[in-house]
């Protein structure tokens, strides 16, 4: 058997929901072509509670199978559909009443098998089967629940039979227009079943019905709903089957309602057919292209404005780091070069003060007894003259140090080398030799002494010869021995004053002496750490620059993957929306040339 073009557009949207993976539309799809390629034509009965649909399908199977009432009587769907004699069972499933698949049968009496099923909590559908001609060339009548708030469990289990629907009768009453409710109703009902009849009920009831008729006509072709209206008095259906007038039939308006079910709808069911197809594959069309969209829209709008800002700012950093680097180099001289400068004000002034202090000390001390002594404060003073220089100049290369990794490297820390960070070596201070002192023997005390006295004997014993006394006499002999005293006196306090210069003069040449080895040292030192700073540095500033490449790098290669990634996604995304399209388009050529009277508005 050919298979007819509707069939082929629903296998096409099969498999394409199969290439989308929607195991879910699979099923669905397939349960439905099950249904539009055998015989029977559902038409569902919906409408809002008190409407009459209940009523209204006593009156086309001219038998009360559906339970009618005031109340919400129907809460699970009633299937009417030919049997060769009357049968009724009920369909249950104990896992999930909102289903309408079963999963068991209950036989039931036909005039009562709704009401039972609609107080039996695990039923699903109610079955009837009746030996009518409305109902033997397949057309199967179907009673929903009434459709209210989109939370209630009856609106749900109604739009589930809608879904399976080839035709709708949305049921309302002639004593009111339709509601804003029901009008959206019938726009729903539209966009699951396209073919779609307004049934005005209870006409018997309402004398202007004819009035209210035409404007529901009037709303519906100004809303562009394509529904026709049928006004029906079921009550005078059913009291005309059962005393047989025909007058009284006409007048209840079965006869429009029951011949456009037998001729309309099963004389064209190749068109139901195409309609239904074309309406499900749109539905389903739409349900698939809705997250295309998003993810087209997603992937136009996403981008990598991101990825690119952080690519920017590191290469921003990189021109920043090239920048910084010239400006710690020169960072770097200026502190070297203050601190050269420091160093070498500090150390002379505190050399100085030890000149200072050696020459107050051999102001009064003799160095000929005190030297040792003096040796040994002077050689400490000196070394700790070093140590606090050596020390300065390490805190200073320290805080040089911190101040430039606050430049380079605001995460790092340590720059100065560890090996240059122990005390510097004090061989500079050297040994102070003792100055040549002169001493000032016994011998060399008689000598100054007879000289003296030869001087002051002499002196006073030719002033006394005048007087008549010998050259010798007790005065001169008296002022010789001052003079002879005093000369010795003398003699000591001179060479005592000259073992101080000499000793004075000994120790401002040592000082000196350690002032320029210990400063070449020390210059030698701030060099050495200079280099190796200066070294430290760069290597840092260079791993930085590695780093913020590698990073500018990785990140210019996501971004260059995911632009590629987007583009194919974007080109994948646009090629699936084009198929979903041209399906879209075949949908729709399904009705373009539906024309047929009684299925059109």
């Amino acid at each position: 058997m050919m298979a007819t073009p509707w069939l082929d557009v629903l296998d096409e949207t099969v498999r394409i929901c199969g290439l989308h993976a929607r195991p879910d539309l699979v099923e669905r799809l397939r349960t439905r072509r099950a249904d539009l390629a055998g015989p029977k034509v559902r038409v569902v009965v919906v409408g809002e509670p008190g409407q009459g649909k209940s009523q209204l399908v006593n009156g086309l199977v001219t038998a009360p199978v559906c339970a009618v009432g005031d109340d919400v009587t129907t809460t699970v769907p009633a299937v009417v559909e030919h049997a060769p004699e009357p049968t009724a069972t009920i369909a249950t499933d104990p896992g999930d009443r909102l289903s309408i698949e079963s999963s068991g049968r209950v036989p039931a009496p036909v005039e009562a098998v709704t009401a039972r099923a609609n107080r039996d909590a695990t039923a699903v559908r109610a079955e009837v089967g009746l030996p009518r001609k409305l109902l033997e060339s397949g057309l199967t009548l179907i009673d929903s629940p009434p459709i209210g708030s989109p939370a209630s469990p009856y609106t749900h289990r109604t739009l589930g039979v809608l879904a399976q629907a080839d035709a709708a009768l949305l049921v309302s009453d002639a004593t009111r227009e339709l509601s804003a409710s029901e009008v959206e109703l019938l726009g729903r009902v539209l966009r699951l079943c396209p073919t779609v009849v307004v049934v005005l009920t209870k006409i018997d009831l309402v004398p202007g019905w004819r009035a209210v008729a035409e404007r529901n006509r009037a709303r519906l072709r100004r809303d562009g709903l394509p529904a026709t209206v049928i006004p029906v008095s079921a009550s005078l259906r059913l009291a005309a089957a059962r005393t047989a007038d025909t007058a009284l039939n006409e007048e209840s308006g079965f006869h429009t309602l029951v011949r456009y079910l037998h001729s309309d709808l099963m004389g064209h069911v190749d068109l139901l057919r195409r309609r239904s197809t074309a309406a499900l594959v749109r539905m389903t069309v739409e349900e698939l292209a809705t997250p295309l969209r998003e993810r087209m829209a997603e992937l136009r709008d996403g981008g990598t404005d991101e990825l690119t800002a952080r690519w920017r700012a590191a290469g921003r950093r990189l021109e920043e780091l090239q920048r910084e680097s010239a400006r710690w180099q020169t960072v770097l001289s200026d502190e070297v070069a203050d601190l050269i400068a420091d160093l070498d004000y500090d150390l002379r002034d505190r050399t100085r003060r030890i000149v200072r202090e050696a020459d107050e000390y051999f102001d009064v001390a003799d160095p000929a007894k005190d030297w040792p002594e003096f040796a040994d404060w002077l050689h400490d003073n000196l070394r700790a003259a070093a140590e606090a220089n050596s020390s300065w100049l390490l805190d200073r290369f320290e805080w040089i140090a911190r101040k430039l990794a606050r430049r380079i490297a605001p995460r790092g820390q340590g720059l100065l080398p560890e090996a240059l960070l122990g005390p510097v070596p004090r061989e500079h201070i050297g040994e102070l030799r003792m100055p040549n002192v002169e001493r000032f023997g016994i011998g060399q005390k008689l000598f100054v002494g007879m000289r003296g006295s030869y001087s002051g004997l002499l002196m006073f014993g030719l002033a006394t010869t005048l007087a008549g006394m010998p050259l010798i006499n007790p005065i001169s002999i008296g002022a010789g021995a001052a003079f002879g005293a005093k000369s010795v006196f003398e003699e000591r306090g001179s060479r005592l004053k000259r073992r101080q210069s000499a000793a004075k003069t000994a120790a401002t040449r040592h000082v000196d002496d350690f002032f320029l080895a210990y400063g070449k040292q020390s210059k030698d030192t701030v060099r050495q750490i200079h280099r190796e700073l200066r070294d430290r540095c760069a290597a840092v500033a260079d791993e930085l620059r590695a780093e913020i490449t590698d990073t500018a790098k990785r990140i210019k290669q996501v971004i260059d993957t995911e632009t590629a990634e987007r583009a194919a996604a974007s080109r994948e995304a646009a090629k699936q929306v084009e198929q979903l399209n041209t399906l879209y388009k075949r949908a729709h050529a399904l009705t373009a040339t539906d024309s047929v009277r009684g299925l059109t508005a």
